[in-house]
């Protein structure tokens, strides 16, 4: 299984500033994370760990850390330009597999990047690939900022929503079943792809749900969904979330 595992790390967050730098237990964050995947990697190379870093701050953090980087422009709109000139910079061919993994997920679970990667390499007519996990609470069901997917039978996304998907309609007050699915923020892409996806329109649904990945689904392309166990471990957004990490880490 051969992919490319890209970190895009940004410093001028809007709530945390500086977060790719935030110190967990004497090392920054996004050394955390790239420490976090690379027992993927292996001694033949088949799977590399990249950080797509905006700024030199990040390059030198990597560098003490042995963790390989590439400088990108600090002006990139989204998340996925930066990865689209990370892959140009790295020299990455139109059909191999990237998967990013955000910066800010210092325990996110390595398994869940192989099986993205995995499900992207197995199904060749799919653009892309993500996860979800079953909703086990109302709350998280009803709640917007929790982001949910219906699939096909194949596997594959048929929509994403922050409203609650699919509706019971003649169930009571409760989860339908079988359970729906949360959409855990991970993707896989295949290169001549992703080089594509930053010049698509912007999509109508886009624009109303705020989900970038409704963008390659209006455009005709497919996603393909990897269904996890459990949930992922929580990812840091703000500074109430570092601190929380951080203890987890015991600093």
């Amino acid at each position: 299984m051969n992919f490319t595992v890209l970190i895009p790390a940004r410093l001028a967050s809007t709530r945390l500033p500086g977060k790719p730098l935030a110190d967990i237990g004497g090392v920054p964050m996004v050394v955390r994370v790239a420490r976090r995947v690379t027992p993927l990697a292996n001694p033949s190379g088949t799977v590399r760990v990249v950080v797509a870093a905006d700024g030199p701050e990040i390059i030198a953090a990597c560098r003490i850390h042995h963790i390989e980087a590439v400088l990108t422009r600090a002006d990139h709109p989204s998340g996925s330009d930066r990865l689209a000139e990370a892959c140009q910079l790295l020299g990455l061919g139109g059909d191999e597999i990237v998967v990013n993994v955000q910066g800010d997920e210092p325990l996110i679970d390595p398994s869940l990047v192989g099986a993205v990667a995995q499900l992207l390499i197995g199904q060749p007519d799919a653009s892309m690939s993500t996860a979800a996990h079953a909703i086990e609470t109302l709350a998280d069901f009803t709640n917007p900022n929790v982001v949910k997917v219906v699939l096909d039978a194949r596997g594959t996304a048929m929509y994403f929503s922050r409203s609650p998907i699919p509706h019971w309609r003649d169930g009571p007050d409760c989860l339908p079943t079988p359970a729906p699915l949360r959409h855990i923020g991970i993707y896989g892409y295949r290169v001549s792809f992703l080089r594509q996806f930053p010049k698509l329109a912007r999509a109508p649904l886009e624009v109303t749900e705020a989900l970038e990945q409704l963008r390659a689904m209006w455009h005709g392309h497919r996603i393909a969904v990897h269904i996890a166990a459990k949930a992922p471990g929580p990812g840091v957004d703000t500074p109430e979330d570092l601190e929380r990490v951080r203890r987890l880490f015991g600093s």
